[in-house]
């Protein structure tokens, strides 16, 4: 359940979107599968500046609190205000609805020194 399309971070988010346009972020399968049910999501502003591997936000469950990294340097385009009412959106359609953020990259190129779908199954699966 890893989609081909998508590139991925070692902390187990994806991105996805087409080079010269806002990214989309947001946390795998995988990852809420090991949060379990999610209670909770902070979500930075629209506007703020983020970098890459740096916390840019909150994901909580019932069983913990994570932090969502950055997975590339740039600004925060759009936010998924859905969460607020419905973070369960996470664990029901984590690569559609349960999406976190959009990211406007500051270096477009980043996105292709992140993992591939087979090289994030490896991570996965070690």
């Amino acid at each position: 359940m890893i989609p081909e399309d998508l590139r991925y971070t070692a902390e187990h988010e994806w991105v996805a979107g087409a080079a010269g346009g806002p990214l989309r972020v947001g946390i795998t399968h995988f990852a809420q599968d090991a949060l379990g049910d999610i209670v909770y999501v902070q979500l930075p502003e629209m506007g703020t500046a983020v970098s890459a591997g740096d916390a840019l936000g909150e994901v909580e469950s019932t069983k913990s609190v994570s932090e969502i990294y950055a997975p590339l340097s740039g600004t925060v385009a759009a936010r998924n205000d859905k969460l607020a009412e419905e973070p369960e959106l996470i664990n029901t359609d984590p690569y559609g609805a349960g999406w976190l953020v959009e990211i406007e990259p500051s270096d477009p190129a980043a996105v292709e020194g992140l993992l591939t779908a087979a090289a994030y199954r490896d991570l996965t699966e070690s």
